[in-house]
């Protein structure tokens, strides 16, 4: 097939089409939530139970029991991460990026939910803290903890630069899953998904509607805070471009390490917490 140099042209009624009214694809009001008060019982006596570091270009795993809790905390200089998620059980239900940013939006802040893959499709985790919620909605349309991003990659750094770099945010989660699992890089890979770009701040440009990222404004001293709605396996990367305000996938840009904070609530609240149930549907797909 031959395809014409020219694109094609505006129909008559081209301006009709575009004026066709916007419509929200979910019904937000009615995606499950947890309530305000449940999460300020939950945090009144949050106590560290473990830590654990990712450092600068490279990525840690770390566990989190179902009602416990995670914060993700700036410590060394304005950093962001790429944060997995899996049912600690299953690595086949992790954290679905695509139907969290359609249940709540492009990023998400407290109140906001982790969904996770299909068939399960439940809550993974409900953020409970975010000291850069004021952050909101810049001028450029850019906003922080972005769920629109896939995460750096080797393969795509490959395509556009033809080098090898093992610190992209995918290999460095790859490494890290291996390790924990004891398993081969091969074997776990497959199980590295689209990510939370923790602390990232992004959008898309106005003109061309491309990808954008910009100086992320955490500062040492922000966290981000999550409660586990099931029990979890999580991976965080500390991002080779730093801030993102540069570059990513090399070293040019300065590094620092993320801190994970495992959080365990009273016995009281943990007596009378219900994981989050797999999705009602029975999967029957019409036969």
């Amino acid at each position: 097939m031959t395809h014409p140099k020219e694109p094609a042209s505006e129909p008559a009624d081209a301006n009709e089409r575009r004026s066709a009214p916007v419509v929200v694809c979910y019904d937000v009001a009615s995606v499950p939530t947890r309530a305000h008060s449940d999460i300020e019982t939950w945090r009144r006596d949050l106590v560290v139970v473990d830590t654990v570091i990712a450092a600068p270009r490279d990525a840690a795993c770390f566990e989190v029991p179902a009602g416990y809790g995670f914060r993700i905390h700036s410590v060394d200089g304005p950093q962001v991460g790429d944060l997995n998620l899996w049912n600690q059980h299953d690595l086949s239900e992790s954290f679905f990026s695509g139907k969290t940013r359609q249940l709540h939006a492009t990023h998400v802040t407290r109140g906001d939910r982790l969904w996770s893959s299909l068939p399960a499709l439940r809550a993974m985790a409900t953020i409970t803290w975010d000291t850069l919620e004021w952050y909101g909605w810049d001028e450029d349309g850019g906003g922080v903890h972005d769920v629109i991003g896939t995460r750096c990659d080797p393969y795509t750094n490959h395509l556009l630069k033809d080098v090898d770099y093992h610190q992209c945010c995918h290999s460095n989660l790859t490494r890290a899953l291996s390790d924990h699992l004891s398993k081969p890089l091969a074997e776990v890979e497959p199980f590295v998904h689209d990510v939370l770009n923790v602390f990232m701040c992004t959008g898309f440009t106005k003109d061309t509607h491309q990808y954008f990222m910009k100086a992320s404004p955490v500062r040492p001293g922000d966290y981000i805070e999550f409660m586990a709605e099931i029990d979890l396996l999580g991976a965080l990367s500390s991002c080779p471009g730093g801030d993102c305000g540069s570059s990513h996938s090399d070293d040019d840009t300065a590094c620092y390490p993320l801190k994970i904070d495992i959080v365990k609530p009273s016995d009281e609240y943990l007596e009378g917490f219900v994981k989050a149930s797999v999705n009602g549907y029975d999967s029957t797909h019409g036969r």
